[in-house]
Protein backbone atom coordinates (compact mmCIF):
# COMPACT_ATOMS: atom_id res chain seq x y z
CA UNK A 1 0.00 0.00 0.00
CA UNK A 2 1.21 3.25 -0.90
CA UNK A 3 -0.09 6.55 0.66
CA UNK A 4 -0.77 9.12 -1.49
CA UNK A 5 0.68 12.71 0.56
CA UNK A 6 -1.36 15.31 -0.80
CA UNK A 7 0.50 17.87 1.26
CA UNK A 8 4.27 17.21 -0.01
CA UNK A 9 2.86 17.50 -3.31
CA UNK A 10 1.31 20.33 -3.47
CA UNK A 11 4.45 21.86 -1.34
CA UNK A 12 6.63 20.21 -4.60
CA UNK A 13 3.97 22.16 -7.34
CA UNK A 14 4.24 25.49 -5.02
CA UNK A 15 7.54 25.44 -5.58
CA UNK A 16 7.40 24.50 -9.46
CA UNK A 17 5.15 27.40 -9.70
CA UNK A 18 7.28 29.69 -8.09
CA UNK A 19 10.17 29.28 -9.75
CA UNK A 20 8.15 29.42 -13.04
CA UNK A 21 6.84 32.82 -11.50
CA UNK A 22 10.42 34.44 -11.27
CA UNK A 23 11.53 33.18 -14.50
CA UNK A 24 8.24 35.03 -15.77
CA UNK A 25 9.10 38.01 -14.17
CA UNK A 26 12.85 38.13 -14.74
CA UNK A 27 11.82 38.07 -18.47
CA UNK A 28 9.86 40.89 -18.37
CA UNK A 29 6.77 39.89 -17.70
CA UNK A 30 3.95 40.34 -15.45
CA UNK A 31 3.61 38.32 -11.97
CA UNK A 32 0.06 36.91 -11.90
CA UNK A 33 -2.19 38.18 -9.58
CA UNK A 34 -5.36 36.79 -7.71
CA UNK A 35 -8.18 38.92 -6.17
CA UNK A 36 -10.39 37.28 -3.71
CA UNK A 37 -13.79 38.01 -2.44
CA UNK A 38 -14.98 37.20 1.03
CA UNK A 39 -18.51 38.05 2.54
CA UNK A 40 -18.95 37.44 6.14
CA UNK A 41 -17.52 35.65 9.09
CA UNK A 42 -17.77 32.56 8.09
CA UNK A 43 -15.29 30.28 9.74
CA UNK A 44 -14.15 27.67 7.38
CA UNK A 45 -14.78 30.59 4.63
CA UNK A 46 -11.91 32.87 6.69
CA UNK A 47 -9.71 29.85 7.35
CA UNK A 48 -9.50 28.73 3.44
CA UNK A 49 -9.51 32.25 2.01
CA UNK A 50 -6.27 32.95 4.78
CA UNK A 51 -4.24 29.84 3.07
CA UNK A 52 -5.50 30.60 -0.22
CA UNK A 53 -3.31 34.06 0.72
CA UNK A 54 -0.76 32.54 2.11
CA UNK A 55 0.00 30.26 -1.01
CA UNK A 56 0.00 33.17 -3.09
CA UNK A 57 2.82 34.60 -0.86
CA UNK A 58 4.61 30.97 -1.77
CA UNK A 59 3.65 31.15 -5.52
CA UNK A 60 4.95 34.67 -5.95
CA UNK A 61 1.84 35.91 -6.30
CA UNK A 62 0.54 39.26 -6.22
CA UNK A 63 -2.86 38.75 -4.12
CA UNK A 64 -5.86 41.07 -3.10
CA UNK A 65 -8.56 40.05 -0.90
CA UNK A 66 -12.08 42.36 -0.30
CA UNK A 67 -13.99 41.98 2.86
CA UNK A 68 -17.63 42.68 3.64
CA UNK A 69 -19.95 42.17 5.85
CA UNK A 70 -22.90 40.04 5.23
CA UNK A 71 -25.56 42.23 5.32
CA UNK A 72 -23.90 43.60 1.53
CA UNK A 73 -26.81 43.38 -1.25
CA UNK A 74 -26.95 41.44 -3.93
CA UNK A 75 -26.36 44.40 -6.46
CA UNK A 76 -23.41 45.98 -4.40
CA UNK A 77 -21.04 42.51 -4.61
CA UNK A 78 -22.28 42.37 -8.23
CA UNK A 79 -20.75 45.46 -8.84
CA UNK A 80 -17.46 44.57 -6.69
CA UNK A 81 -17.66 41.17 -9.29
CA UNK A 82 -18.05 43.98 -12.24
CA UNK A 83 -14.70 46.11 -10.80
CA UNK A 84 -12.67 43.11 -11.11
CA UNK A 85 -14.01 41.82 -14.29
CA UNK A 86 -12.71 45.02 -15.68
CA UNK A 87 -9.33 45.56 -13.89
CA UNK A 88 -6.59 44.64 -16.23
CA UNK A 89 -4.22 44.19 -12.85
CA UNK A 90 -6.30 41.76 -11.88
CA UNK A 91 -5.48 38.08 -13.97
CA UNK A 92 -8.23 35.53 -12.00
CA UNK A 93 -10.47 35.87 -8.79
CA UNK A 94 -12.92 34.23 -7.01
CA UNK A 95 -15.66 34.77 -4.36
CA UNK A 96 -15.61 32.97 -1.54
CA UNK A 97 -18.64 30.08 -0.99
CA UNK A 98 -21.21 30.09 0.65
CA UNK A 99 -22.51 33.59 0.34
CA UNK A 100 -25.72 34.67 2.83
CA UNK A 101 -28.73 33.57 2.06
CA UNK A 102 -30.15 36.45 0.27
CA UNK A 103 -27.46 36.65 -2.70
CA UNK A 104 -28.05 34.23 -5.09
CA UNK A 105 -24.73 32.48 -5.18
CA UNK A 106 -25.64 31.14 -9.16
CA UNK A 107 -26.22 34.56 -10.41
CA UNK A 108 -22.80 35.59 -8.83
CA UNK A 109 -20.86 32.85 -10.77
CA UNK A 110 -21.95 33.62 -13.84
CA UNK A 111 -21.19 37.49 -13.36
CA UNK A 112 -17.71 36.18 -13.13
CA UNK A 113 -15.80 36.98 -16.42
CA UNK A 114 -15.66 33.14 -17.29
CA UNK A 115 -11.74 34.13 -18.54
CA UNK A 116 -11.04 35.50 -14.73
CA UNK A 117 -12.66 32.68 -13.22
CA UNK A 118 -9.89 30.34 -12.04
CA UNK A 119 -12.51 28.33 -9.53
CA UNK A 120 -13.35 26.59 -12.73
CA UNK A 121 -17.64 27.28 -11.88
CA UNK A 122 -18.90 29.53 -14.51
CA UNK A 123 -21.61 27.39 -17.22
CA UNK A 124 -18.58 28.48 -19.78
CA UNK A 125 -16.02 26.87 -18.29
CA UNK A 126 -17.68 23.99 -17.07
CA UNK A 127 -19.38 23.36 -20.81
CA UNK A 128 -15.76 23.65 -22.16
CA UNK A 129 -14.41 21.04 -19.56
CA UNK A 130 -17.64 18.58 -20.29
CA UNK A 131 -16.01 18.57 -24.01
CA UNK A 132 -12.58 19.01 -23.57
CA UNK A 133 -11.59 22.07 -24.53
CA UNK A 134 -8.83 24.00 -23.07
CA UNK A 135 -10.32 25.96 -19.78
CA UNK A 136 -9.85 26.28 -15.71
CA UNK A 137 -10.94 23.15 -14.18
CA UNK A 138 -12.89 23.16 -10.85
CA UNK A 139 -9.90 22.63 -8.06
CA UNK A 140 -10.46 19.80 -6.61
CA UNK A 141 -11.07 17.13 -9.57
CA UNK A 142 -8.00 18.63 -11.03
CA UNK A 143 -6.05 18.07 -7.56
CA UNK A 144 -7.43 14.49 -7.74
CA UNK A 145 -6.15 14.19 -11.94
CA UNK A 146 -2.82 16.05 -10.57
CA UNK A 147 -2.00 12.98 -7.47
CA UNK A 148 -2.96 10.41 -9.94
CA UNK A 149 -0.58 11.22 -12.41
CA UNK A 150 2.35 12.49 -9.70
CA UNK A 151 1.56 8.81 -8.53
CA UNK A 152 1.68 6.85 -12.13
CA UNK A 153 -1.30 5.49 -10.94
CA UNK A 154 -3.13 3.51 -13.98
CA UNK A 155 -6.21 4.59 -14.75
CA UNK A 156 -6.82 4.08 -18.23
CA UNK A 157 -9.50 1.09 -18.86
CA UNK A 158 -10.02 1.25 -15.52
CA UNK A 159 -13.15 0.97 -13.91
CA UNK A 160 -13.96 4.03 -11.47
CA UNK A 161 -16.48 4.30 -9.18
CA UNK A 162 -17.19 7.99 -7.83
CA UNK A 163 -19.47 8.32 -4.96
CA UNK A 164 -21.50 11.49 -4.99
CA UNK A 165 -22.56 13.75 -7.57
CA UNK A 166 -22.01 17.69 -6.89
CA UNK A 167 -21.84 19.71 -9.18
CA UNK A 168 -17.98 20.96 -7.50
CA UNK A 169 -16.72 17.09 -7.46
CA UNK A 170 -18.92 14.35 -8.09
CA UNK A 171 -19.94 15.66 -11.65
CA UNK A 172 -16.78 16.88 -12.65
CA UNK A 173 -14.56 14.35 -11.51
CA UNK A 174 -16.98 11.90 -13.99
CA UNK A 175 -16.80 13.87 -17.13
CA UNK A 176 -12.92 13.85 -16.45
CA UNK A 177 -11.79 10.47 -15.68
CA UNK A 178 -14.63 9.33 -18.80
CA UNK A 179 -12.15 11.70 -21.03
CA UNK A 180 -9.62 10.05 -23.26
CA UNK A 181 -7.08 12.90 -22.42
CA UNK A 182 -7.54 12.49 -18.27
CA UNK A 183 -8.92 9.76 -16.76
CA UNK A 184 -9.68 7.21 -19.99
CA UNK A 185 -11.88 5.37 -17.73
CA UNK A 186 -14.99 3.33 -17.73
CA UNK A 187 -17.05 5.75 -14.96
CA UNK A 188 -20.04 5.09 -12.94
CA UNK A 189 -21.56 7.45 -10.73
CA UNK A 190 -22.73 6.36 -7.50
CA UNK A 191 -24.87 8.55 -4.78
CA UNK A 192 -27.56 7.87 -1.99
CA UNK A 193 -30.25 6.67 -3.93
CA UNK A 194 -28.02 4.03 -5.82
CA UNK A 195 -29.01 0.37 -5.82
CA UNK A 196 -25.98 -2.31 -5.00
CA UNK A 197 -24.01 0.26 -4.11
CA UNK A 198 -21.65 -2.10 -2.48
CA UNK A 199 -21.00 -4.25 -5.94
CA UNK A 200 -20.52 -1.22 -7.68
CA UNK A 201 -17.82 -0.32 -5.86
CA UNK A 202 -16.16 -3.60 -5.03
CA UNK A 203 -16.16 -4.23 -8.80
CA UNK A 204 -13.76 -1.00 -8.91
CA UNK A 205 -10.12 0.02 -9.66
CA UNK A 206 -10.18 3.23 -8.03
CA UNK A 207 -13.11 4.65 -5.76
CA UNK A 208 -13.40 8.55 -5.65
CA UNK A 209 -15.16 8.86 -2.63
CA UNK A 210 -17.03 12.62 -2.82
CA UNK A 211 -20.30 11.52 -0.55
CA UNK A 212 -19.73 13.69 3.04
CA UNK A 213 -20.57 10.75 5.17
CA UNK A 214 -17.64 9.98 7.84
CA UNK A 215 -16.35 6.54 7.70
CA UNK A 216 -18.98 5.66 4.78
CA UNK A 217 -16.13 3.24 2.73
CA UNK A 218 -15.67 0.40 4.86
CA UNK A 219 -13.02 -2.85 3.79
CA UNK A 220 -16.36 -5.09 2.62
CA UNK A 221 -16.94 -2.18 -0.40
CA UNK A 222 -13.25 -2.27 -1.49
CA UNK A 223 -11.17 -5.00 -3.79
CA UNK A 224 -8.00 -5.79 -3.38
CA UNK A 225 -5.48 -3.62 -5.09
CA UNK A 226 -8.14 -0.75 -5.56
CA UNK A 227 -7.00 3.23 -5.26
CA UNK A 228 -9.19 4.93 -3.11
CA UNK A 229 -9.41 8.82 -3.65
CA UNK A 230 -10.46 10.03 -0.32
CA UNK A 231 -12.52 13.72 -0.92
CA UNK A 232 -14.78 13.95 2.59
CA UNK A 233 -14.00 15.84 5.44
CA UNK A 234 -16.31 15.84 7.94
CA UNK A 235 -15.79 17.86 11.36
CA UNK A 236 -16.09 15.13 13.88
CA UNK A 237 -16.09 16.17 17.83
CA UNK A 238 -12.84 14.33 19.16
CA UNK A 239 -11.85 15.58 23.16
CA UNK A 240 -8.48 14.49 22.34
CA UNK A 241 -8.05 17.41 20.11
CA UNK A 242 -7.12 21.42 21.61
CA UNK A 243 -10.07 22.34 19.15
CA UNK A 244 -12.37 19.67 20.32
CA UNK A 245 -12.93 18.15 16.47
CA UNK A 246 -10.90 16.19 14.11
CA UNK A 247 -11.15 16.13 10.75
CA UNK A 248 -12.93 12.19 8.95
CA UNK A 249 -12.72 11.67 5.73
CA UNK A 250 -15.30 9.30 3.53
CA UNK A 251 -13.32 6.12 4.15
CA UNK A 252 -13.10 4.43 7.35
CA UNK A 253 -9.31 4.48 6.39
CA UNK A 254 -7.40 2.32 8.72
CA UNK A 255 -9.66 -0.81 7.81
CA UNK A 256 -9.61 0.38 4.28
CA UNK A 257 -6.05 0.91 3.56
CA UNK A 258 -4.91 -2.72 3.89
CA UNK A 259 -6.43 -3.33 0.52
CA UNK A 260 -5.16 -0.78 -1.67
CA UNK A 261 -2.21 0.06 -3.28
CA UNK A 262 -2.86 3.54 -3.61
CA UNK A 263 -4.92 5.84 -1.09
CA UNK A 264 -5.17 9.11 0.26
CA UNK A 265 -5.20 10.24 3.74
CA UNK A 266 -7.47 12.35 5.38
CA UNK A 267 -5.74 15.47 6.33
CA UNK A 268 -3.52 15.30 4.31
CA UNK A 269 -4.66 13.75 0.78
CA UNK A 270 -6.71 15.89 -1.03
CA UNK A 271 -7.29 18.91 0.65
CA UNK A 272 -4.19 20.54 0.43
CA UNK A 273 -4.04 19.97 -3.63
CA UNK A 274 -7.55 21.93 -3.64
CA UNK A 275 -5.44 25.38 -3.12
CA UNK A 276 -2.65 24.13 -4.93
CA UNK A 277 -4.80 23.49 -8.04
CA UNK A 278 -6.18 27.06 -7.76
CA UNK A 279 -2.56 28.99 -8.08
CA UNK A 280 -1.84 26.53 -11.30
CA UNK A 281 -5.21 28.23 -12.26
CA UNK A 282 -3.94 31.19 -11.39
CA UNK A 283 -0.97 30.95 -13.06
CA UNK A 284 -2.96 29.87 -16.37
CA UNK A 285 -4.40 33.06 -16.41
CA UNK A 286 -1.56 34.90 -15.74
CA UNK A 287 -0.01 33.36 -18.61
CA UNK A 288 -3.36 33.71 -20.56
CA UNK A 289 -2.80 30.03 -21.46
CA UNK A 290 -6.93 29.58 -22.42
CA UNK A 291 -8.20 33.12 -23.08
CA UNK A 292 -6.73 36.10 -24.84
Amino acid sequence: MELIDGKATAAKIKEEIAAEVEQIVANGGKRPHLAAILVGHDGGSETYVKNKVLACEKCGFKSTLLRFEDDITEEQLLAEVDKLNKDADVDGFIVQLPLPKHISEQKVIEAIDYRKDVDGFHPINVGRMAIGLPCYISATPKGILELLRRYNVPTSGKKCVILGRSNIVGKPMAQLMMQKQYGDSTVTVCHSRSENLKKECLEADIIIAAIGRPDFVTADMVKEGATVIDVGTTRVPDATKKNGFRLNGDVKFDEVAPKCSFITPVPGGVGPMTICMLMMNTLSAGKKEFYK
